[in-house]
């Protein structure tokens, strides 16, 4: 991936997306329930998006959406899908750590390594990936343990460096990211 201007701005309101919500959820502003109506509302309108001009929706998606996107708003989809299920399904504690490992390890893993990153792993690079283990490690240390923030950082930007498939059809990473980082974390929980 070329890092070019649009780029770098969908990777800063990548990063800015995930600390907003854990700030909003954080200090009580905002709900499960009313994640999942943002989540339900935002999908209706992109789809309307793709067919008419919606005020705003349209500006967003001409913004941040990639070009290779499968349907309209899908990384933001996806995005607010994974915040969602760790939000929904684990200790917040957890849950912050994911999202902020998804928010920030994974917006430098897509800047360090399509700006720096030489050794490609895949579609991927070894700086990038590396970049995404450290900065995401140490946001997740402000909300878990050492041993949790290592390890669910670790898997979780392991399998932001492939593409995972299921059904045949690429699974998005920021659906991916903080659940994988939430079971790991939480299973340490378990040891």
């Amino acid at each position: 991936m070329k890092l070019n201007k649009q780029e770098v701005e969908r990777q800063l309101f990548h990063l800015g997306l995930g600390v907003v919500i854990v700030l909003l959820f954080y200090f009580n502003f905002l709900t499960v329930l009313e994640l999942f109506i943002i989540l339900v509302v935002g999908g209706i309108l992109a789809a309307l998006a793709s067919k008419w001009k919606v005020p705003g929706i349209n500006w967003f998606l001409n913004k941040f959406e990639r070009e290779k996107a499968r349907f309209p708003g899908e990384g933001a989809t996806f995005y607010v899908l994974g915040c969602f299920l760790v939000l929904g399904l684990f200790p917040r504690d957890i849950a912050f750590a994911s999202i902020m490992i998804l928010a920030v390890g994974d917006s430098f893993a897509t800047l360090i390594g399509a700006s720096i990153g030489k050794r490609k792993i895949k579609n991927k690079t070894l700086e990038g990936s590396l970049s995404g283990f450290i900065t995401g490690f140490f946001v997740a240390l402000i909300f878990v343990n050492v041993s949790m923030a290592f390890l669910g950082t670790l898997v979780a930007m392991i399998f932001e460096a492939f593409e995972i498939k299921l059904f045949k059809k690429t699974v998005d990473d920021n659906l991916f990211i903080p659940v994988i980082a939430a079971i790991i974390m939480y299973g340490v929980t378990m040891l």
